[in-house]
C-alpha cells in the first residue's frame, strides 16, 4: 500500500492588482525557474498546486510529498539549493512578507478541520498521511 503526505499552506499577496497579475504570470505553465522545481523534487516534494481566491490576494497551496517527508528538515535543505533564495527574494516583491524570508517563513501551514471518511488526525507540521490505494479504489457509482 503506497502512501504520501499532504501539506496545505496559505500566503497573502500584496494589495496591488498589477503585482498580483505579475505573480500569476511568473507561476504560469513553464514560467517557474526549472532549478526551483528540481530543488523541490530533490527534497521529496512530489507535486504542488497553488490556488488564488477570487479576491485576488489569498493563496492556497497543496503540497504532496514522499511519505517519510520531514517538513522542517526539507524546508531548511530547500533554502540552500541552487537559485531557491534568489527565487524567494524575487517573488517576495508580490507577497506580504519580508524580502529575505524563506518559503518556510512565508507560507503558513494550515490545520485540516475536515476530511471525508477521516480515519486519523494529523498536526499541520506532520502533514496528512494519505493512501494512494484510496484514490485508486475510487469509482463512481
Amino acid at each position: 500500500m503506497g502512501h504520501f503526505k499532504r501539506y496545505c499552506k496559505t500566503l497573502q499577496l500584496a494589495d496591488d492588482p498589477e503585482l498580483i497579475q505579475k505573480y500569476k504570470q511568473v507561476h504560469a505553465q513553464g514560467a517557474a525557474w526549472p532549478e526551483v522545481t528540481e530543488g523541490m523534487k530533490a527534497v521529496g516534494i512530489l507535486d504542488m498546486e497553488i490556488y488564488l481566491l477570487p479576491d485576488g490576494r489569498q493563496l492556497f497551496m497543496i503540497m504532496d510529498t514522499v511519505a517519510d517527508f520531514d517538513h522542517e528538515q526539507a524546508m531548511k535543505k530547500l533554502a540552500t539549493l541552487d537559485r531557491q533564495q534568489e527565487w524567494e527574494n524575487y517573488v517576495s516583491e508580490f507577497q506580504v512578507s519580508e524580502k529575505d524570508a524563506s518559503a518556510e517563513n512565508k507560507w503558513q501551514l494550515m490545520e485540516r478541520i475536515y476530511e471525508m471518511d477521516q480515519e486519523e488526525a494529523f498536526q499541520p507540521l506532520d502533514g496528512q498521511l494519505k493512501s494512494i490505494d484510496k484514490l485508486q479504489s475510487f469509482s463512481v457509482k
